[in-house]
């Protein structure tokens, strides 16, 4: 075997050390993070600590130009032409383009990768606003009798011209917005079946239709298109180098190294030590006191925010959920599972949480209290939407109503679980808990770490009764948000459990329209019902920030240049 060079060696030391790194080299890029990664599958990949590798190692047809939110520009498409009314798009795909494995890509890869995704789509990935946009429906093959593999493969199909070509059953304004997404990312079809995934084949579909792909075979050997590759990885430790074979410019930083720490303590040392360059950091108070205005550190602030943020009640808690809940009783030893399902206890819970002390303490004053589940410089946000505010004697009136009395009468002991690093997700379970514990001496609220990938797998299958999570955006557009928020048949709805009628058929109308006025006329609905029935406690967002080693540079890491809707991409950086 061919033994490392002497920097590749030393790269590999500087890999599997922990926290304490020696100085960052000029040509490596240090991240630190204290999520895990949980997945590498483009296929699935559908929370933001994996899509910030995988944005770097594989490429969509098309992206967002610079800090637009809206103009998309080609990346390996070269242009596209919509048809037939808007229910056709053709693409031309860019040539000579290189896979890490060294194959040449073709329109059957592209072809291969969206039909791999209507297979799958499997209820951990982001495939189902694609299905619904090239099937009409959500769901994979093995919940839906009318996805068929004839309407997987004549949705997506390359035409005698070597050109990519879809075909939707009806109109769909954001289709090219979502194709912009990082789950969109083109795959290497002979590689994929080689190393045991699906063969693309309609022999073999049916046994894929909605597997989840998280720990494919492709999670473990990556391959794409971009600008950088998996060289080597363990459980805390990622090492990437540019793809010398990249059809685009090369990037000028040749090694990243990203790290999962844990402590946040350790992070922002590193990072003033000089041994990482860009680190996950805590909420904006921590930060501005810890780091900002440090020497070596550039600060970067007054930032869009595209994120909302909520607690979840889950009116449904079940499997292994049913450890959060004590007793499984109103005995005032635990709850039932369904405790969330009276209304009185949501709306008393939403008037316990102090939303001006969380933009204080961990927002630094720099937030606002928005009245919906979606950003607020998007068209359908509607500011005149009520909002909850903390009142302990509003809140004690809603749990003396609550399941007839008993709750306020027995008490109750409930576990509800935030992501563990999170000092905003600590921060804002702890103002809940005290503020709880206040109103009434039988209330107890028991709030605990919980690791990022095991929380997102539990919380799909409705396993957490009460967690804080987010959501950024996967195109943009209102449906985003309000549809994954508030539709019964929404991406977030088994983490809340909630209906209402009402509510989506209000959504579906705004999804099947045009007609701006329209849409913001129904979204607004949605958004007073939202707050009469309380499924959420909305946590105030923030105004957003980044900080990193002034050793590093480039345009997303500018005002002008930061664009919330994408990763950061790591081949637009400098490093001196």
């Amino acid at each position: 075997m061919k033994k490392p060079t002497k920097k590749f060696a030393a790269l590999s030391s500087l890999l599997l050390v922990s926290a304490a790194l020696a100085a960052s080299p000029a040509d490596t890029l240090v991240i630190q993070s204290a999520a895990d990664i949980p997945t590498l599958d483009p296929g699935v990949t559908y929370d933001t600590a994996s899509s910030s590798l995988v944005d770097n190692m594989y490429e969509t047809l098309l992206t967002y130009d610079g800090a637009s939110l809206t103009k998309l520009v080609p990346l390996l498409a070269t242009k596209w032409t919509p048809s037939n009314g808007g229910k056709t798009y053709t693409f031309d795909l860019r040539k000579n383009v290189k896979f890490h494995s060294g194959a040449t890509m073709a329109c059957t890869d592209a072809e291969y990768t969206f039909e791999r995704n209507l297979v799958t789509n499997s209820g951990a990935s982001g495939n189902w606003f694609l299905a619904e946009a090239l099937t009409g429906t959500q769901s994979n093959a093995a919940d839906d009798k009318t996805v068929t593999w004839a309407k997987i493969d004549k949705s997506v199909e390359c035409n005698n011209a070597g050109q990519l070509v879809f075909t939707l059953p009806a109109v769909d304004p954001a289709f090219l917005a979502k194709l912009a997404y990082t789950g969109m990312a083109i795959v290497e079809k002979s590689y994929s079946a080689k190393i045991g995934e699906w063969d693309g084949s309609e022999k073999t579909w049916k046994d894929w239709a909605g597997k989840d792909l998280t720990g494919s075979e492709l999670s473990k050997k990556p391959n794409g298109t971009g600008p950088y590759k998996l060289v080597r990885n363990d459980a805390n430790n990622y090492l990437f180098q540019t793809f010398d074979g990249y059809w685009g410019t090369k990037p000028n930083i040749k090694n990243v190294i990203r790290q999962k720490v844990p402590e946040l303590a350790a992070r922002q040392q590193a990072l003033l030590r000089g041994d990482a360059d860009l680190i996950e950091g805590g909420a904006r108070a921590v930060d501005e006191a810890q780091v900002k205005g440090k020497p070596g550190v550039t600060w970067v602030d007054e930032l869009p925010s595209t994120t909302s943020t909520a607690i979840f009640m889950n009116e449904k808690i079940g499997g292994k959920g049913n450890n959060l809940l004590g007793s499984g009783k109103l005995d005032g030893k635990g709850i039932p599972s369904n405790f969330f399902s009276d209304v009185n206890v949501r709306r008393g819970f939403s008037y316990a949480f102090n939303y001006k002390q969380y933009i204080d303490d961990v927002l630094k004053g720099k937030g606002i209290q928005r009245t919906v589940l979606m950003p607020d410089s998007f068209p359908g946000y509607d500011s005149k939407v009520k909002t909850y505010s903390f009142d302990a004697a509003k809140a004690t009136d809603y749990f003396k109503r609550a399941w007839g009395g008993q709750v306020w009468k027995n008490g109750f002991v409930l576990t509800a679980n935030y992501r563990a690093g999170s000092v905003g997700a600590q921060t804002a379970m702890e103002i809940l808990k005290k503020n709880i514990e206040s109103l009434n001496p039988k209330f107890r609220l028991n709030i605990q770490a919980k690791q990022w990938s095991e929380m997102l797998s539990d919380s799909r299958k409705g396993e957490e009764a009460m967690i804080y999570i987010g959501w950024a955006p996967d195109y943009a557009d209102a449906d985003n948000f309000m549809y994954t928020f508030y539709a019964s048949d929404g991406y977030y709805s088994p983490r809340a459990n909630w209906a209402d009628a009402s509510v989506d058929k209000w959504l579906k109308q705004a999804r099947s329209t045009i007609n701006a006025a329209e849409r913001n006329r129904l979204y607004s609905l949605v958004g007073q019902r939202a707050y009469e029935q309380a499924p959420y406690i909305l946590v105030p967002a923030p105004v957003n920030y980044q900080f990193f080693s002034s050793r590093v540079s480039g345009a997303p890491l500018t005002k002008a240049g930061f664009n919330p809707m994408t990763s950061l991409y790591w081949k637009d950086l400098d490093k001196k």
